[in-house]
This record gives structure tokens, sequence and C-alpha cells, in this order.
């Protein structure tokens, strides 16, 4: 097990959609699903039971914006920046969330392990703006403080169930 991920069930994954390169993505979507990343090892090995070379694997992995490089926290939180949350100040939510989790320059996970935070061109909860996810829940008519009050609820609970 590297990292937290089973290659062993990386292969049961790809096993399941009997190796066929036409299934790539959706080999890379559940692999993804189950680990919110797809590390070097893991595209190495989709690559190599699928007899493909790993160049395709990443280039599959770099074009869609979905697909993660990089490891995530157990909680990935998702502030809208679309129009009618930008309007909203979503932008002083973001900046309250990033100065909260210590975030510096382009990081995005917080030094824990815990929290994941990106922005979104939209959720398509215009209604509720400002509007943020955190494992895809909606959270609305956000504010930096409310915002604040979630991840330190969130906090507090993964400290209670550890």
């Amino acid at each position: 097990m590297a990292n937290g991920i089973s290659m062993e069930r990386v292969e049961e994954i790809i096993d399941g959609y009997d190796c066929q390169v036409h299934h790539l993505i959706a080999i890379m979507q559940d692999i993804q699903t189950e680990y919110k990343y797809l590390s070097p090892a893991v595209l190495e090995r989709i690559a190599q039971k699928l007899n493909i070379g790993v160049a395709k694997v990443y280039s599959v992995a770099t074009f869609y914006e979905n697909f993660s490089l990089e490891a995530k926290g157990k909680y990935i939180i998702k502030v809208c920046d679309g129009t009618a949350c930008h309007v909203r100040k979503s932008q002083p939510i973001f900046n309250a969330i990033k100065e909260y989790l210590e975030l510096e320059g382009k990081q995005k996970t917080s030094a824990d392990g815990l929290f994941t935070l990106e922005t979104v061109a939209c959720l398509g909860a215009c209604g509720l703006a400002p509007v943020v996810t955190v494992n895809d829940q909606v959270h609305s008519k956000m504010s930096p403080e409310l915002a604040i009050d979630l991840l330190e609820n969130l906090r507090k609970e993964d400290a209670a169930n550890a």
C-alpha cells in the first residue's frame, strides 16, 4: 500500500472493466472516487494493466480538469466563484478559508491533510449564492464567518470520530 492506495484494489477496479482501454476514463474516475486522486504509481499501473503507454494515461489525466494528480484532504471544499456567487462576495469567503487553513501560494491542501480548498466556476445553485460545498454537500448563503464555523465544526467532528 503506497500513500494509502492499495494497488490490489486498483487492479480490482481495472479488472472490473476487463482491462479494456476504451474504459480508461471510467477506470480513472472509479479509482479517483475511491482515493480522491491519481498518484503516479496508479497511472503507471493503469498503463501496465491496459498495455498502453504511461504518456497516454497522463495525457488523459491532465486533459480533464476533474482528475487530480495531487492528494486531497478528507474534506474537499469548493467555493463557487460563478457570477451570482462572485457578486455576492464569494472571494472574501475563499480568502477567509485559505487564511484559516494557513494555505500559502498555490497550496490547496491543509498541512494536516484534512481539507482541500478549490474554486469552481459554477455549482449551479445561483439562487442560494454565495455557495460552498464540502464533499458535494451544498452550504448556502455563506459568509466568511459561517465558512470558518463550518470548518471548525468539521474539525471537531473529525477529532471526535478519531
